[in-house]
C-alpha cells in the first residue's frame, strides 16, 4: 500500500510539471551577470507540537526574480534545530521541477530530547554562496501536556487571560527598543517630513508607546503614538541648527527620552502616499539646495529584489515635484526607489509595496460546513482565473484541530508573506501574514509602516549579490559520489584507474569510472533513497590495487547554527495553555494516556555508557549516544551534534568556528590525529573519519577552551574532540593500504517521505485509537488541479468534537503564491 501511495503522488507530480512552463529564468538571457538565486519555502502542517508527533511538510523552491518554480537544485537540506543550538535532524529532500516534500518524527531516537522551541529551516547547496539570509527558517514548538506542573500553570494563565494584545513584560530602557527612521532616509532643514517609528522589547516583540517630540528648549513640537505592533509616523518640519528628541511613555507609567536623527542642510527627500488610489511619489528640498543647483536634473532608479527595471529622469525647479508611480513596470513585492542627484550620488531612497491584481481565483469548500465525528470529509479545490479557465498550479493542504484556539489572527508566515516580503527583509517580522489577509482593511497603510522602519533599515536587496567565477559551493543536481585518486605517498594523481562502484540499496547496482588527468572521478545523479551500503576500489592499468581515494563529500556538512529560542508574548503563553488544555482533555476523554501516545518516544537502548569515565573525563562537553541505532547517516552529522560550535570547511577541515586551525582529533584516548603536523592532512583525516559509522560510537567529549591545551599542549591550541567507539569496533589503529583503495561505507540518501494516515475509524485498532484524536486530520503535499482546474480529495474526521481548519497553500505557474483558508466543525 505504502509503495502504491507512493506511485500516485509520482504521478500527480509528473502531470503537474507538464502543465507547468519550466524554461530559462526570464532575465538569463538579456543579463547573464544576473545570478541563479534561489528561494525556499516550506509549508508544514502545524507550528506547534506533541512529543511523539510527526512535522509534515513540503518545498517550494523558486527562482528568486518571478517566483517561478526554479528547476535548478535537485537536494535541499531540511534541518531541524534544537533549543540548545544544535542540528539534530537533517532530511536530504530530493527536488523535482522545484518540489519536494518529506516529514520528521519528534521522538527521542530522532534527538528530541526536550520541549520548546525547536527551528526548522531549509536551504540548498547553492545558496550558501549568498548568505543565511537565503536559508529558510522557521519556528516551531514541541509540548507535552501530560506534565502536571504546565496544566496547573496552564489553568492559572487562563484565568489571568490579558486582552489587551499587548506585552505586559516590564519595560524599561535598557530593554526598549525603539528606532526612528525619517521618509527617505533623512531630515531636511525646512522641509516637512515623514517619521516613521518602531518600538519592540528585548525578545523582538512590539511594544504600544505615545509621547511627544521636544525641541532643544523642551518645548513640544508635536505628538505621536503607535497604531499597529509598536509602529507609527508623524511629521516634523525642522528648523536649521535645530535638535530634536523624543519623550517617551510606555504603560501609562515610563518615560524614556531618545534623540531623534540629524538635520542635514542640503539634499532631497523621496516620499511615497496613496491619494484616492492613486499612489503618488514626491520629490522634496529646500531653498538652499535650490539655489546650489538651480534647474537639477534628478534621477530615479525602479529596481525589485536588486534587478533594476527602469530609470527616468525628471527637472526639479522648485521646491516640490509629484508624479506618479509607475506600478505597471513593476513586479509584485517590494520595489527600491532610489534618487540620484546630477552627478550621480545617491540623496534618498524609498521602498514600496506593489500589489497586483492577478487573475487567479482560488477556491476551497467542503460537502457540509458540519461534520459529525468520524464522518468523512469531501474537500474540493478550484484554481481557475476570471473566464473559468484552468490556472496550473502546485498546493499543499493541511487540514487541523483548533483545540480551542480562536483562529481569527492567524497571522504567521505563509507562501504569500514569504515570498512576497519576508524574505526580502533581514529578521524575522511579527504577524507577517497580517499584511497578506485581504480582510484587513489597512493591511497596505500598515505594510508601509513596516517598510519605512523594519524595511528600510534590512532591505536584503541593498546590493545585488555576486557569483564568483568558481563559486564555493555548486548546484547539486543529484547524488554523486566523486572525489580522486592520488598515488600512496604524495600528492601525484593515479591516471588512468578503474573505479568501480557498487550501491547495496533497493537492488545492487554497479558502474565503472576513468581517473582523467587529475586522478579525478565522479559518478552522477545515483538512486539512492534511504540507507545504502557502497563500496569503491580502484585498480591500476595492469589490474592491482593502487592508489589512495581521496572522496568529496557525498552531502555538504550544515551550516553553521545561528537560532536562538526567544521569549514569546504573554497572549502567545496564554494560547499555548489552552492548546495545551484542550489537547489533555480529549486524551482524557479517549483514554490515550501518555504511555500510549509517547510509544514512540521509547529508546531502543540503554544508558549504560552515560556513566564511561575516560582519562580526559574534565573537558567542558560531553555527548553520551544513548541508543543502539543512530538517528544520524555519518559521522559528521553526529560531530555536528555533539560538538557546540563545530564548523566542517569545505567537506575537509575540522574546526570550531572561532579558531582558524583544525581541531585535534583522538580516538579512545590513543590515536592521535593532528592536522597541524605536515605529514596529516586535514583531507586524510577527514577521509579517515569518514570511515566511522554514527552507530558505532559511545560517546564524544569536547573542549576549546584552555583546557585542551592543558592537556595536550600546543596541539590542543584549537580545540580537541575526544572520540569513543564500541569496543568490537577497532579503529584505533588508523587507516590500512588496503583501506586507503577500498573503501566500504554506509550513507543514507534521499529521505524517503512517509505517507499521511488518515484511517477510517470504523475499525478499533490501537493505532486507530490515536488516530481517533489526532491534531492534523490530514496532510497532502500534492494537490495539482486537473486539466479543468478543479482537484477533489476526502478524509475521515477524528472522533472529537471540535473546530477543524484547513489550510491551502502553494504557487501558480506563472509564479503567484496562494493561501486559502477556510473552516468547519464537528459535532455530534
Amino acid at each position: 500500500m505504502h509503495h502504491s501511495l507512493n506511485q500516485k503522488l509520482k504521478h500527480k507530480t509528473l502531470f503537474f510539471l507538464i502543465l507547468m512552463v519550466v524554461s530559462i529564468p526570464l532575465f538569463s538571457q538579456d543579463k547573464p551577470s544576473i545570478p541563479d538565486i534561489e528561494k525556499v519555502y516550506l509549508h508544514t502542517d502545524r507550528s506547534t507540537y506533541l512529543a511523539g508527533e510527526s512535522i509534515w511538510y513540503k518545498a517550494y523552491l523558486v527562482y528568486a526574480y518571478n517566483h517561478l518554480l526554479f528547476d535548478h537544485s535537485g537536494i535541499l537540506y531540511v534541518e531541524l534545530v534544537s533549543p540548545d543550538s544544535r542540528v539534530i535532524a537533517r532530511n536530504n529532500t530530493k527536488l523535482i521541477g522545484g518540489l519536494g516534500h518529506g516529514d520528521f518524527e519528534l521522538t527521542k531516537s530522532n534527538g528530541i530530547n526536550k520541549l520548546g522551541k525547536y527551528q526548522i529551516r531549509a536551504y540548498t547547496n547553492w545558496s550558501r554562496n549568498f548568505g543565511s539570509d537565503f536559508v529558510f527558517k522557521k519556528e516551531i514548538e514541541i509540548i507535552d501536556v501530560f506534565e502536571s506542573q504546565k496544566r496547573a500553570n496552564s489553568a492559572a494563565a487562563i484565568s489571568k487571560m490579558d486582552n489587551n494584545n499587548q506585552n505586559t513584560i516590564s519595560i524599561t530602557k535598557a530593554n526598549l527598543d525603539i528606532q526612528f527612521f525619517p521618509e527617505g532616509g533623512s531630515l531636511l532643514e525646512n522641509v516637512a517630513s515623514v517619521v516613521a517609528f518602531k518600538a519592540a522589547d528585548k525578545n523582538g516583540n512590539p511594544v504600544k508607546i505615545q509621547g511627544q517630540i521636544l525641541d532643544a528648549k523642551n518645548e513640544v513640537v508635536t505628538m505621536f503614538a503607535s497604531v499597529h505592533d509598536g509602529m507609527g509616523n508623524f511629521v516634523l518640519k525642522p528648523v536649521k541648527g535645530e535638535k530634536y528628541h523624543a519623550k517617551i511613555t510606555v504603560a501609562n507609567t515610563t518615560e524614556i527620552e531618545v534623540p531623534l536623527p540629524g538635520v542635514i542642510a542640503e539634499g532631497f527627500v523621496l516620499g511615497a502616499r496613496k491619494i484616492k488610489d492613486t499612489d503618488i511619489l514626491s520629490i522634496k528640498t529646500n531653498e538652499y539646495t535650490l539655489l546650489k543647483y538651480p534647474n537639477s536634473n534628478i534621477t530615479l532608479r525602479y529596481a525589485s529584489r536588486g534587478v533594476s527595471y527602469f530609470e527616468e529622469t525628471v527637472s526639479l525647479t522648485k521646491g516640490s515635484l509629484s508624479l506618479q508611480l509607475p506600478k505597471d513596470n513593476l513586479p509584485e513585492g517590494i520595489s527600491q526607489i532610489t534618487l540620484y542627484d546630477e552627478e550621480g550620488r545617491p540623496q534618498s531612497e524609498r521602498l514600496v509595496y506593489i500589489n497586483k491584481n492577478q487573475d487567479v481565483n482560488v477556491g476551497l469548500s467542503t460537502n457540509k460546513r458540519s461534520y459529525k465525528p468520524r464522518e468523512k470529509v469531501i474537500l474540493k479545490v478550484s484554481s481557475k482565473n476570471s473566464l473559468g479557465e484552468a490556472v496550473a498550479a502546485s498546493y499543499s493542504l493541511a487540514s487541523t484541530d483548533l483545540n480551542g484556539v480562536k483562529n481569527e489572527e492567524d497571522y504567521g508566515t505563509n507562501i504569500s508573506s514569504y515570498f512576497l516580503m519576508e524574505s526580502d527583509i533581514q529578521g524575522k517580522v511579527h504577524d507577517a501574514g497580517y499584511y497578506f489577509d485581504a480582510n484587513n482593511i489597512n493591511r497596505f497603510r500598515f505594510l508601509d509602516l513596516l517598510l519605512l522602519t523594519q524595511g528600510w533599515r534590512d532591505f536584503l536587496w541593498k546590493q545585488l549579490p555576486e557569483v564568483k567565477e568558481n563559486p564555493a559551493y555548486k548546484v547539486e543536481k543529484g547524488i554523486n559520489i566523486s572525489g580522486r585518486v592520488k598515488q600512496l605517498f604524495g600528492n601525484k594523481p593515479a591516471v588512468g584507474n578503474t573505479i568501480s562502484l557498487a550501491v547495496f540499496n533497493k537492488s545492487i547496482e554497479s558502474f565503472t569510472e576513468i581517473t582523467d588527468n587529475d586522478g579525478a572521478f565522479s559518478f552522477n545523479d545515483l538512486a539512492i533513497t534511504g540507507k545504502a551500503r557502497i563500496m569503491l576500489n580502484t585498480k591500476n592499468k595492469k589490474g592491482k590495487n593502487n592508489g589512495m581515494f581521496v572522496l568529496d563529500s557525498i552531502f555538504s556538512a550544515p551550516i553553521a547554527v545561528d537560532y536562538k529560542a526567544k521569549t514569546e508574548s504573554t497572549n502567545h503563553t496564554t494560547e499555548m495553555s489552552i492548546l495545551s488544555n484542550n489537547i489533555y482533555r480529549k486524551h482524557i476523554e479517549f483514554d490515550v494516556l501518555p504511555e500510549n501516545i509517547l510509544d514512540e518516544v521509547v529508546l531502543t537502548g540503554k544508558k549504560k555508557e552515560a556513566t564511561m569515565k575516560t582519562m580526559y573525563s574534565n573537558l567542558a562537553n560531553s555527548y553520551t549516544i544513548e541508543t543502539d541505532t543512530s538517528p544520524f547517516t555519518d559521522i559528521f552529522q553526529l560531530l555536528t551534534q555533539a560538538v557546540p560550535l563545530l564548523e566542517i570547511v569545505n567537506n575537509e577541515l575540522i574546526k570550531f568556528s572561532r579558531n582558524s586551525g583544525g581541531a585535534l582529533i583522538v580516538i579512545n584516548d590513543t590515536t592521535i590525529l593532528d592536522p597541524s603536523i605536515d605529514e596529516t592532512e586535514p583531507l586524510n583525516i577527514y577521509n579517515y573519519l569518514s570511515s566511522f559509522h554514527p552507530d558505532d560510537i559511545l560517546k564524544i567529549d569536547s573542549d576549546n577552551s584552555a583546557v585542551a591545551t592543558m592537556m595536550f599542549g600546543s596541539a590542543g591550541q584549537n580545540g580537541v574532540i575526544m572520540i569513543y567507539t564500541k569496543t568490537n569496533k577497532d579503529y584505533t589503529s588508523g587507516p590500512t593500504k588496503k583501506d586507503l583503495q577500498s573503501i566500504k561505507k554506509q550513507i543514507v540518501g534521499y529521505y524517503e517521505a512517509r505517507v499521511f494516515y488518515s484511517p477510517d475509524l470504523k475499525n478499533a485498532t490501537e493505532k486507530n485509537r490515536n488516530a481517533a484524536i489526532r491534531n492534523t486530520l490530514y496532510w497532502n503535499p500534492y494537490v495539482h488541479p486537473d486539466p479543468t482546474g478543479n482537484s477533489q480529495v476526502e478524509y475521515y474526521n477524528s472522533a472529537v468534537e471540535t473546530e477543524v481548519k484547513i489550510t491551502l497553500e502553494g504557487i501558480t505557474a506563472t509564479g503567484i503564491p496562494i493561501v486559502v483558508k477556510t473552516n468547519y466543525s464537528i459535532e455530534k
